[in-house]
């Protein structure tokens, strides 16, 4: 958050959106690769706390760099998709990844997962943080003494590869929070719109008519994570951890509370 000046909310929503979950309620760790012991003692089945290389409840297909689960390896560099990354931002960013690149490559992504994924998920939550992972890099990558929101292409590589810091790098100047990034992701679907939906095999994209995709905002996301896919994992949770997975939804509310004025809900009661 304080490295990137990412803005509360969106940090709030972001890190609990995960955490709830990928991480340990008990112990508030949360392995931010694949399962480790060291977040502590698994919950009951079905609670993975998986860390966020786990597979369809916030980690989804059409990754920037990384592949989809369904190809094996859903967590290690792509080499073949950072080209796709290159060529565009080459193509359409002027040799930077920028607005008009990032539109292109996140269409690419999501043509290429339709395509060849049988599997390819594209609904909520995921319909939303794929848009998203695709600003970040112009929004909090870039140098914050650099006003063109245009990312050099060897700092992106150090980035997406690396997972480093450029020497001497500089955040962003002033923070980005829910409201920039939703004006970004809308242009970016924008420029290639598509409905959220799911493959039914290989190139067979269903549109999904019980999700609305942007047009409820926020509220639909943090409902369906609240309400659906947390339960789903936590059906019955007892004491402790039923006091913690109340807490943390609280937190996750407070994302959205404001800038959507959306209806807080209680899976484990008030």
């Amino acid at each position: 958050m304080q490295c990137f000046n990412m803005a509360n909310d969106l940090a709030v929503l972001v890190t609990w959106g995960a955490f709830l979950v990928d991480g340990n309620h008990l112990t508030n760790l949360m392995s931010i690769g694949q399962k480790s012991t060291e977040t502590g003692t698994d919950p009951p089945a079905p609670a993975i706390v998986g860390g966020l290389d786990t597979h369809g409840v916030f980690e989804g297909d059409a990754s920037t760099t990384r592949g989809d689960f369904y190809f094996g390896d859903n967590y290690s560099f792509n080499e073949t998709l950072f080209e796709v990354f290159l060529n565009k931002s080459a193509s359409y960013g002027g040799g930077k990844y920028n607005a008009s690149a990032a539109a292109e490559v996140r269409w690419a992504r999501i043509q290429d997962s339709l395509t060849r994924n049988p599997n390819f998920t594209f609904t909520t939550p995921r319909y939303f943080t794929a848009y998203a992972e695709s600003v970040f890099p112009y929004r909090f990558f870039v140098d914050g003494r650099d006003s063109s929101t245009a990312l050099n292409l060897t700092v992106a590589r150090g980035f997406f590869q690396d997972n480093h810091f450029p020497t001497d790098f500089y955040r962003r100047s002033g923070s980005f929070g829910l409201l920039d990034v939703g004006i970004d992701i809308f242009g970016l679907e924008a420029a290639h719109p598509i409905s959220p939906g799911y493959n039914v095999g290989a190139g067979n994209y269903i549109v999904d008519s019980a999700d609305p995709g942007f047009s409820e905002g926020l509220c639909y996301l943090y409902t369906k994570h609240a309400n659906v896919t947390v339960p789903s994992l936590y059906p019955n949770p007892t004491g402790a951890l039923r006091t913690a997975l109340k807490q943390n939804l609280a937190t996750f509310y407070g994302a959205v509370e404001t800038i959507n004025s959306c209806t807080q809900v209680f899976p484990y009661g008030q």
